[in-house]
């Protein structure tokens, strides 16, 4: 069709500008000198302006109502159906918010991001309050550019999980919380795992060598990517062929760099795993945060820290470190890379107390996007939250409001809920891929995770944003999204772990 090839020219053309942005927030996270903060915003800006007012060009409508007959007359799976209903979706929803405001929000998101690099190392919350406040506005006018909603942040959860609003995830939250609470309290009722061998002194280069193999051969394809140092983790994808993924490194303790890159990994394989037909269309994504949050955790958890992934991998990590491991068995470092703590810091938290930091940070958005809480008051809320979800508090504000870079680079609304479906999700998918493949978890003892990562490459991997989340649930595991799988996981590992007893 002369119509699509048009709208596919037009739309590469946005693409580009948009992954210029996306080469250039990843320098400011990486590499670039805090001098050239106020020029990056700017540049970002100028970036953001130009591609949404691509998108929004009115030829765009035009070639979709054009389209919409061709669209109609094709399987609702086809690619071409798919990219013109992707497209579509994502204009509609684009062309309800103003150029100059989406231009306006890129640039304040690169300033509050450097400001946040500089308060969190001086554990100095004021310095970011002021564009925190400024954020909080953004995300309510953003909001409010989607009128109708039954809450405010529906239409910011939405934009990163589709078809999901607030009422839809706290009931999610309620049948896991519900399942969870009993088995943190069993859990942490117990005598602490004793985790020293993981707080030795670790030097960076080793660590980072090691950690370089282990991604690597889980399936991070080296050709397409790359690693780098950065001040919160994350993975940035220009391209299906340029994938990049970052860690932070701690010397005196092990698992910061190891289940940092194995996460984002997840993320790149994900983004590697992508048809290369849909390079440089809207196709060529992750369907949701909580779809791509299954991968990044599956592969961290479920995987990286599994009984058969270390039976395999403690041995080389013992070679890499004889003088911190030789007298550590490897019982003892396996209790230890899964010991259940109520502890502060979201992205070093295991998987059985994970998810309340997650509902904490949600319940906190809600609050503050509904005006019950003033930002000047979140740093004293935070430690309310912690005291009462955890019973322990933060002893400053660097591991406490200022530990996530979410709301400071992003928006207030949407940013964390992804995590919790990703941990559901991906128990789901690996539920699945064992009924198909029941062989997959010998193969990860004897260190082959082709059959894993080929079965996630075909079910979900390579359809990249063609299907929305509940669709590519139904189509993967049979079923919608459920949190029994994911129950069913953590009682059994961590029943045996622990002994459980009337939970398994």
């Amino acid at each position: 069709m002369k119509q699509l090839e048009e709208l596919k020219q037009h739309l590469a053309e946005v693409n580009d500008l948009d992954m210029a942005g996306s080469v250039l927030n990843w320098d400011q996270s990486t590499y670039m000198p805090p001098g050239g903060a106020p020029a990056r915003a700017r540049q970002l800006a100028t970036l953001a302006r130009l591609s949404f007012e691509k998108f929004t060009d009115p030829v765009v409508g035009r070639l979709l109502d054009e389209l919409r007959s061709y669209e109609e007359s094709l399987p609702y799976d086809s690619d071409d159906a798919s990219l013109i209903r992707v497209i579509r979706r994502n204009y509609e929803r684009a062309i309800k918010v103003p150029p100059a405001f989406h231009s306006e929000l890129t640039a304040h998101q690169s300033r509050a991001f450097q400001l946040w690099i500089e308060a969190r190392p001086a554990n100095n919350f004021k310095l970011v309050l002021p564009a925190l406040e400024k954020t909080l506005d953004y995300s309510r006018r953003l909001a409010n550019y989607y009128p109708g909603y039954q809450h405010i942040a529906d239409p910011l959860i939405d934009d990163a999980d589709y078809g999901m609003k607030v009422e839809t995830v706290k009931a999610v939250f309620g049948q896991l919380i519900e399942k969870l609470v009993p088995i943190v309290n069993s859990i942490t009722s117990q005598e602490p795992t004793d985790d020293s061998c993981l707080r030795e002194y670790y030097p960076e280069a080793a660590q980072m060598a090691f950690c370089k193999d282990v991604v690597k051969q889980l399936g991070f394809d080296y050709r397409r990517g790359r690693h780098d140092k950065t001040y919160h983790p994350f993975t940035a994808s220009f391209s299906i062929g340029d994938v990049r993924i970052t860690t932070r490194i701690k010397e005196n303790y092990l698992g910061e760099c190891l289940y940092s890159m194995i996460h984002e990994a997840g993320h790149a394989m994900y983004e590697q795993g992508v048809c290369k037909d849909y390079e440089g269309t809207l196709l060529a994504n992750g369907t949701s945060a909580g779809v791509h949050e299954s991968q990044s955790r599956l592969w961290e958890n479920v995987v990286g820290r599994s009984r058969g992934f270390w039976e395999y991998f403690y041995p080389k990590l013992q070679s890499v470190f004889p003088e911190q491991l030789t007298g550590v068995s490897m019982d003892t470092f396996y209790r230890a890379v899964n010991k259940v703590e109520k502890s502060l810091i979201r992205t070093d938290a295991d998987e059985v107390t994970y998810n309340l930091h997650v509902m904490l940070r949600f319940d906190l958005e809600l609050l503050l996007l509904e005006d019950k809480l003033a930002v000047k008051d979140l740093p004293d809320a935070w430690q309310a939250m912690y005291k009462e979800y955890f019973g322990i508090y933060a002893p400053d504000d660097r591991d406490g409001v200022l530990q996530d870079s979410h709301w400071y680079a992003g928006i207030i609304g949407g940013s964390f809920q992804g995590y919790t479906l990703g941990n559901i999700l991906g128990a789901q998918f690996y539920a699945s891929a064992i009924k198909d493949f029941p062989e997959i978890p010998s193969e990860i003892s004897s260190g082959n995770f082709a059959p894993l990562l080929g079965w996630l490459q075909k079910n979900v991997y390579q359809s990249g944003s063609k299907f929305t989340a509940p669709e590519l649930i139904e189509r993967v595991t049979g079923g919608p999204m459920t949190i029994e799988p994911y129950i069913h996981y953590l009682v059994e590992k961590y029943g045996e772990i622990y002994h459980l007893g009337e939970y398994l």
